[in-house]
């Protein structure tokens, strides 16, 4: 419990305490009067205040102000008892709904926790310096010691430690980090002493990015949300001056038609009890506590969704698109042979490598850790990467092409077909055909599974789309249980074919896409719902996704989808329970069949159950992995 929480329980402690105590004394008139009005400011200062403050900003009809004109005017009618009780169970409807939100919240303030506020600066002296990490610039070098936050992305440029991820990827095994690897910020160093190369400003970093995710997914409101707010808007009013009409009309009618006697108490208090169950608390608190519960609900299974809107397409969501490598595949190519070769495998090795050292993608990667010595870049000029082809470049002044058949066909070299299924690297050396390089990738342990799951959890359809070789593409599909693949695709091909889904879909169906690479962000972008994978995926598309699975696991999107429409599942009860027992009581308020304990029911004991009900949002189950 927070401060302020324990406050609001003292207070309500002490009301009810003085309530009990003052209803026992026998006391009469005025004394009495004054005696019930401590307990009443005790409890209900600060709900008269937020009243006073909202009719001088001129923003009268919250519920603020219900509460203050219909516990006022109990207390004026000589009903003090339920004038006292009233604001008092309000009071508890809220301490409630702190606490939901609270607990909803601790979920995503561990994502908030890897803020870091310092930045460690080693001075000309040799001494540690803590300065602010927005100060730090590109290329400096921090120390981070054990213990201590990792405060911007880097290279460890001397060390090695044990690094706690979990707070970013919900992952409770620690990762080895040593010099040369590259290190995010937010992760917690466990062991050793590091000397990190800051590659980026803090504004910048992985922390920062994260952290204006989670702060932002508020602002992004489902149509439920949007709805309830605009219902409020307009509701609160209408329920206002029906108030004053039913206070008012009937006495009026008594007098001027029917010549018997008003019976004013009587109607103002019936307006009063109107007034008090006709609230909106429940609704205005419990729907966008629902999606805040299922969007922390998600955080705490290491998904972070940018907002509520995006649980909402999620839960309609019922085909989902995959890009091949890095998503449903690790993106760790392991060269598996060289074949068809004219010289020898290293000297093919050698020029490919050289001929890719530019290149950051994974099979770049792969060719040069396959030649294991050391690049020298300044033997490689005339470099053009040919975007779904390839690279050409000279190594040595030798003219080295090296990519798939397209690029082989593009130069006039005839490529000869590899007779093992891989990701086939053809290389020509000066205009002639030099051999062929096998590079295998391999499947993520979870991939398998998620494919499963997705459809187990009502998906009609699993698409592949991925630029490698059909056979390659249709091999991992075979495996995975992918019901459709396409093959060959060049970045802009992949947006055509999703627009192509998109077309033959109705329109209450969603279609998500998943991918992790810079090329995937315009994919991304035009899915009805992006996600990215959030640990080994590329800047471009993590800004681009709507969801990011943090800890690149594919069966994490079954499990978010759950959340969804969990989620959504509870909005939707919440409002049917709430407005369906509003307008019951109202009914019988007006009709004199309800009192003021029948309307604090009607306002707080509907928030209460409404609240409880959506924080079981956070609460759902992970998918079972099938062996």
């Amino acid at each position: 419990m927070t401060k302020k929480q324990k406050k609001a329980l003292i207070r309500i402690i002490i009301s009810v305490a003085l309530v009990g105590l003052i209803s026992l004394l026998p006391v009469k008139g005025y004394l009495r009067f004054g005696m019930f009005m401590i307990p009443y400011l005790v409890i209900g200062y600060d709900i008269l205040r937020k009243a006073g403050k909202g009719i001088m900003n001129r923003q009268v009809f919250d519920e603020n102000f219900l509460m203050a004109v219909a516990t006022i005017g109990a207390i004026a009618l000589g009903d003090y008892t339920e004038g006292v009780a009233v604001m008092i169970f309000y009071q508890i409807g809220e301490l409630f709904q702190s606490y939901a939100v609270g607990k909803s919240r601790r979920n995503i303030s561990e994502l908030m926790d890897i803020r870091p506020d310092y930045a460690n600066i080693r001075t000309e002296s040799g001494e540690l310096e803590q300065v602010d990490p927005d100060e730090v610039e590109i290329g400096s070098i921090i120390v981070v010691q054990p213990g201590e936050k990792v405060p911007i992305d880097g290279i460890i440029a001397e060390g090695k430690s044990s690094l706690n991820t979990s707070a970013l990827t919900g992952e409770s095994l620690p990762r080895d980090a040593a010099a040369g690897d590259e290190i995010i910020s937010g992760c917690i160093n466990m062991t050793g002493v590091l000397e990190i190369k800051t590659t980026r400003e803090f504004g910048e970093s992985t922390v920062s990015k994260i952290l204006d995710m989670v702060e932002n997914a508020s602002s992004r409101k489902s149509r439920s949300e949007n709805f309830i707010s605009k219902f409020a808007h307009y509701y609160t009013p209408i329920v206002c001056y029906l108030a004053a009409a039913l206070a008012i009309l009937p006495p009026l009618v008594s007098i001027l038609f029917l010549s018997i006697a008003p019976n004013w108490g009587e109607w103002i208090f019936r307006a009063l009890t109107f007034l008090v169950i006709s609230c909106p608390c429940a609704l205005v608190i419990s729907i966008p506590l629902s999606f805040f519960a299922g969007i922390g609900g998600a955080s705490n299974a290491g998904v972070l969704v940018k907002g509520s809107n995006y649980l909402e397409t999620l839960a309609q969501t019922k085909y989902v698109v995959f890009d091949k490598t890095g998503t449903l595949t690790k993106g760790v190519f392991e060269v598996a042979g060289v074949h068809h070769n004219t010289m020898e495998e290293a000297k093919i090795l050698e020029y490919a490598a050289l001929a890719e050292s530019f290149s950051t993608h994974p099979i770049s990667r792969s060719l040069k850790t396959a030649y294991g010595k050391e690049i020298d870049q300044n033997r490689v000029t005339d470099v053009e990467e040919i975007s779904g082809n390839g690279v050409t470049a000279k190594v040595d002044g030798v003219s080295v092409a090296v990519g798939n058949a397209k690029l082989m066909k593009r130069i006039g070299v005839e490529a000869v077909e590899c007779h093992q299924v891989g990701t086939v690297i053809h290389v020509a050396i000066d205009g002639a055909y030099a051999g062929h390089i096998l590079i295998s990738d391999v499947l993520k342990p979870t991939s398998k599974e998620a494919i499963v799951n997705l459809k187990k959890n009502g998906i009609k359809e699993t698409v592949m789309l991925t630029g490698d070789i059909d056979k390659v593409a249709q091999q991992v599909a075979g495996e995975l249980g992918v019901d459709r693949v396409y093959s060959e695709l060049l970045p802009a091909d992949k947006v055509s074919k999703v627009e192509e889904l998109l077309a033959k879909k109705t329109e209450k169906e969603k279609l998500a896409f998943v991918g992790d690479g810079i090329n995937d962000a315009p994919v991304l972008a035009r899915a009805d719902v992006g996600i990215a994978m959030g640990g080994l995926g590329s800047d471009a598309a993590i800004e681009a996704a709507d969801v990011v699975l943090m800890t690149d696991e594919p069966s994490k999107i079954a499990a978010v989808m759950k959340i969804a429409r969990k989620t959504i599942g509870i909005a939707n009860q919440n409002i049917v329970f709430a407005l369906g027992v509003k307008f019951l009581v109202l009914v019988l308020g007006a009709l004199g069949y309800a009192n003021m304990w029948a309307a604090v029911f009607a306002d707080v004991g509907v928030s209460v159950i409404a609240i409880l009900n959506a924080i079981r949002a956070m609460r759902v189950k992970q998918p079972n992995m099938t062996a």
